[in-house]
């Protein structure tokens, strides 16, 4: 018996045409085979069972632990990994519903390479699918990133059979292997959901009868998918017309009592999207507080935010009325978020009962967890849990090609791009982050939102890598060719692009909170003085045009730094309106920079990754050069005499960076600062 047998036991009605298409019939057939009849269900009244529904969510295509960009591995995270957490489950488990919860095929680049750049045939399934078959998925439902290479791309992968404008349902493909539903994306061709909203799992269930012996139980499961309806904005240009959503809470009000009729003993929601505490309207992006609190619903998986529910630190996430970290439990129903890129596999317990006629959930007596590939161990080092190895040598061929992919010139460059003198003025590394953004965004103002039309577009970025982790922690492209992994080093993160809407005062204010990035110097002080703070490296936002001017006084306390700020040559007008191009982080998590950065000064929540924005930029501007991308100086420290040096650390021995950026107030006091970082101790003479 295969070790899939030791969870549920799959009907031959279960296996589709493109699962067979797979070659998973033998698979499927022997599962059946294992799991024999049912036994006599209407004498087991009492009889006790544990499903476990385990969850993957936003694996954004980390089928391995690699990272594209960096070209090297990384074992923090990777579907690989959560794959031996499955495997694990199952063993523990003697019922299990292994579910994936969306975000799935786009997010490397991998899923770039299979999506755009060597489209996968008809007959090839996506190597994502191609890697969680290999773990037998249950069902599955799509994110808002399912929808970025638009429908007609969606309608293969997904097999066909999507009914809506511009696309050929009758197209039958290779498929993901397993179910998807969702229920709240609706055709305008059909009137009806995109994808089918629910399905009914039927499976035998390995329970405990009455008398302690052993009993198998059929069990039919209704699974129902929802996305955000952010979608509509985000891939706006894809499905405007197309498709329409309606709420999370609407179209479970809807079909929850469908699924009960067709016999479903427990429904398990699969929501892309979190929890805020809004009031809840249809558009809303994370209404999982107000989806747990419809009728019917048994168990609640979560994902969108990248977030961990429960959460188990000191001070947990998702503080908010109705959640309990401690029950793993929103509203009473067992609830989990299983972060993102296979960091984490969710686990819910569900205890059932059977009535004699069909199963009941005791909430009270289940429980949800997550379980993590990463660990520490009693040294307080990192530990990994082991990649299964059956999952590398699936998507081989298609890895490498990635490989290739990557390392593609898209540019060059005339300069060395570096933020080992970003603190102290250098935009070298940050100014084309900042170009490529404010393009984007004025782009999609000028097609999609007139009503901004009219004001000015600007862009901060920030040198994501400064020096933290030590003498290599650097943004350093070398001179020459310009790969799209050197792209990628000019943009750590895998953030995506958010325009907000501000006006001068916030500007100001914003500023002043990203210059906490600086201590305060003491000008009277003869000794070394300390120029950068503990605050980090990647919240100091900065422009990088001429159009915008200012001084940073750190001589001054935190909040009263900015001064001469001045727009296109004049003071700058506080009330006047701007369009910032910024990220996802800051816009909605930048609460501590100014008020609007809740999320609540947003005006446009791009589906695109920052770094996929640059590499865009650089492919249709290939000739970087340091006078259009790397000069423009927005800022500088406001003139003091300061008694005794002030210093900062940076790359070792990389004093002529510094002065092939102009930056003449700077100088190398000795190759090695005495941190053990391999950094160098550098001084900036701020009276110049």
């Amino acid at each position: 018996m295969s070790e899939r047998t030791q969870g549920f036991l799959i009907s031959p009605s279960h296996v589709s045409r493109r699962v067979a298409a797979l070659g998973l019939v033998a698979l499927a057939a022997s599962l059946a085979a294992c799991g024999g009849g049912s036994d006599n269900a209407s004498t087991n009244a009492g009889a006790t069972a544990t499903l476990a529904v385990l969850e993957t969510t936003d694996l954004h295509f980390n089928v391995r632990s690699y990272d594209y960009f960096k070209l090297a591995e990384d074992k923090s995270y990777g579907f690989e990994r959560t794959a031996t957490l499955v495997r694990a489950a199952r063993k523990e488990f003697a019922n299990t519903l292994l579910v994936d919860n969306g975000d799935t095929i786009q997010g490397t680049a991998l899923a770039d390479y299979e999506a755009t750049i060597s489209p996968i045939p008809c007959t090839q399934q996506l190597s994502m699918y191609k890697a969680m078959g290999a773990l037998g998925f249950d069902a599955g439902t799509l994110g808002n990133h399912e929808f970025n290479y638009g429908l007609p791309f969606l309608n293969q992968v997904l097999g066909g059979g999507l009914e809506v404008d511009g696309v050929d349902a009758s197209k039958k493909c290779a498929g993901a292997g397993f179910p998807m539903v969702l229920a709240n994306v609706i055709s305008t061709k059909t009137k009806k959901p995109l994808v089918q909203p629910y399905t009914v799992l039927e499976r035998t269930l390995v329970a405990k009868g009455a008398d302690g012996k052993e009993v198998k139980l059929p069990i039919k499961i209704g699974v129902i998918g929802f996305t955000t309806p952010g979608i509509m904005n985000w891939d706006k240009r894809y499905l405007e017309g197309k498709v329409s959503t309606e709420g999370a809470v609407e179209a479970a009000t809807k079909y929850v009592p469908e699924l009960r009729a067709k016999g479903a003993d427990i429904v398990v929601a699969l929501l892309h999207g979190g929890m805020d505490n809004a009031a809840y309207s249809p558009t809303m992006e994370n209404p999982g507080l107000h989806l747990s609190k419809v009728a019917g619903i048994d168990a609640m998986v979560m994902g969108h935010q990248h977030g961990v529910f429960p959460d188990t630190a000191a001070t947990p996430g998702f503080n908010l009325p109705g959640v309990d970290h401690k029950a793993g439990t929103v509203n009473g129903v067992p609830a989990v978020m299983a972060s993102s890129w296979g960091k984490s596999l969710g686990v819910v317990q569900l205890a059932l009962q059977w009535d004699g006629a069909k199963w009941v959930v005791n909430k009270s007596a289940s429980k949800s967890e997550l379980r993590n590939i990463q660990s520490k161990n009693a040294a307080g080092a990192n530990v990994y849990v082991d990649a299964d190895p059956a999952v590398a040598p699936l998507i081989e061929p298609q890895h490498q090609a990635a490989i290739q992919y990557v390392k593609t010139p898209i540019g060059q460059t005339d300069f060395r791009m570096s933020t080992l003198f970003a603190d102290v003025g250098d935009p070298g590394a940050i100014q084309i982050v900042n170009q490529a953004q404010q393009a984007y965004v004025a782009a999609y103002i000028k097609a999609s939102l007139p009503q901004y039309a009219q004001l000015p577009v600007l862009s901060v970025s920030a040198p994501f890598k400064s020096g933290f982790q030590g003498g290599s922690d650097y943004t350093d492209v070398a001179v020459g060719p310009l790969a799209i992994n050197n792209a990628a080093d000019l943009y750590l993160y895998p953030n995506t692009v958010y325009a907000v809407k501000v006006n001068g005062g916030d500007i100001k204010n914003w500023l002043e909170a990203a210059a906490k990035r600086f201590n305060q110097i003491d000008p009277a002080k003869t000794t070394e003085q300390q120029l950068i703070s503990s605050f980090p490296g990647y919240n100091f936002d900065m422009f990088t045009t001429a159009d915008v001017l200012y001084e940073i006084d750190v001589t001054q306390p935190v909040g009263g730094r900015i001064k001469k700020l001045s727009y296109l040559g004049k003071p700058i007008d506080m009330a006047q309106e701007f369009v910032i191009a910024t990220n996802n982080y800051r816009a909605t998590s930048g609460k501590s920079f100014i008020d609007k950065l809740d999320g609540s000064g947003t005006i446009w929540a791009a589906p695109d990754a920052n770094r996929d924005v640059v590499i865009d930029y650089i492919r249709k501007n290939p000739a970087v050069t340091r006078a259009a991308n790397g000069a423009a100086k927005s800022w500088r420290f406001a003139k003091a005499t300061v008694a005794g040096p002030v210093v900062f650390s940076s790359g070792a021995n990389a004093l002529a960076v510094a002065q092939a950026a102009g930056l003449a107030n700077v100088t190398l006091l000795a190759a090695d600062d005495g941190s053990g970082k391999g950094v160098s101790k550098y001084a900036v003479d701020l009276s110049k």
